[in-house]
């Protein structure tokens, strides 16, 4: 098996699992995670985050989007551009007017609306969505390396945090050199320190 049809496989079975989660369980989950992310030490000291716009089974980010926004950050948003297959960072401050649907159907900001982030080292804080994690901070995402590219280009490496289901934590994922590892992961159940502050 190919390390690609093996990240797919276990893609696969994560997505079947967090998929069975009971709407009433789930939000009950999506609170206590949103409530954990922004008494997060690192979040507070952080002026400009960058977050996402959930979609399908994933926890529900536009939970802290808003609180985010209502605590005054800077909320920057990603968007695929097409052109070169690479993430653009947008400041939105009213996801209700600045956001359309875009890939996937996930709501994403629209260009004529919303201001360019051109200096992506302002970025202090990093929510990261993805499919499972290690405890050491392994991250599988949903294959389009579109973060790890992002993260890449980083002179400066923001505090990376995941929020996750507890069921979404494996005892092992495989990975490639270019997949960055998150330095925190969030669950209904507990923050899990991956490693140290700085590069893992």
């Amino acid at each position: 098996m190919t390390l690609s049809s093996e990240k797919k496989s276990i893609r696969q079975g994560i997505l079947a699992m967090r998929g069975e989660i009971s709407a009433d369980l789930r939000a009950g989950h999506n609170a206590t995670i949103t409530a954990r992310l922004l008494n997060l030490p690192e979040y507070r000291d952080a002026r400009t985050v960058l977050g996402y716009m959930n979609f399908g089974s994933e926890y529900a980010s536009e939970q802290w989007v808003a609180q985010a926004l209502t605590e005054g950050k800077r909320m920057v948003l990603p968007k695929v551009n097409h052109h070169t297959n690479l993430l653009d960072l947008y400041l939105v401050d009213d996801p209700e007017t600045q956001l359309g649907t875009g890939l996937w159907g996930i709501r994403e900001p629209l260009v004529e609306r919303c201001e360019r982030l051109t200096v992506i080292n302002e970025v202090e804080f990093a929510l990261l969505p993805g499919v499972g994690f290690t405890r050491d901070g392994a991250r599988l995402g949903y294959g389009g390396g579109y973060y790890d590219k992002l993260l890449a280009s980083m002179t400066h490496r923001p505090a990376l945090v995941a929020a996750a289901y507890a069921l979404q934590i494996m005892a092992w994922l495989p990975q490639e050199a270019t997949d960055v590892k998150v330095a925190q992961i969030v669950t209904e159940a507990e923050t899990i320190a991956c490693y140290a502050t700085g590069n893992p």
